[in-house]
C-alpha cells in the first residue's frame, strides 16, 4: 500500500504527489521549486541547493535521513552545470554516496529550469 508523504511544498496544478513511500521506499522527484510554489530560475548552484533541500524536506518528512537515499537520477539542462551541481550535491551526500546517473536533456518541463533530481530513498516502515 502506498502512503502519500505530506513534503509541505504546495501543489502545483499536475497529477503527482511530491513524495510516496511504499514498502519501506520512498519515491520522490524535485526541482527548485519555493515553499510558495513558484520556481527559482537562478544559476544553477542556487537551483542545485533548493532542489537538494527539498529532497531533504521530503526524505524528513517520510522519516529519514539523507543516509537513507539510495539512487538519485539528475536532469540538467547542460552538461556543464555538471561540476556545479556534484559541488553543491557534496553539501548533502558524504561517502558512501548514492548511487547515481546524470543525465543532459533539452528542457525541463519549466522555462528556467536547469536541474531536477529523481529520488530512491529506503526508509523502514
Amino acid at each position: 500500500m502506498k502512503q502519500i508523504v505530506d513534503t509541505g511544498l504546495p501543489s502545483i496544478g499536475q497529477p503527482f504527489s511530491w513524495a510516496v513511500k511504499a514498502g519501506g521506499l520512498l519515491f520522490t522527484t524535485h526541482g527548485p521549486v519555493r515553499s510558495d510554489g513558484t520556481l527559482d530560475t537562478g544559476p544553477i548552484e542556487q537551483q542545485a541547493r533548493l532542489t537538494l533541500e527539498n529532497v531533504r524536506r521530503a526524505v524528513a518528512a517520510a522519516g529519514g535521513r539523507m543516509s537513507d537515499v539510495a539512487q538519485v537520477l539528475i536532469y540538467m539542462t547542460d552538461e556543464r552545470d555538471m561540476p556545479a551541481i556534484d559541488r553543491v550535491y557534496r553539501e548533502f551526500f558524504e561517502a558512501p554516496y548514492p548511487n547515481r546517473s546524470s543525465v543532459a536533456v533539452r528542457a525541463l518541463v519549466a522555462q528556467g529550469m536547469c536541474v531536477e533530481m529523481v529520488v530512491y530513498a529506503a526508509i523502514a516502515p
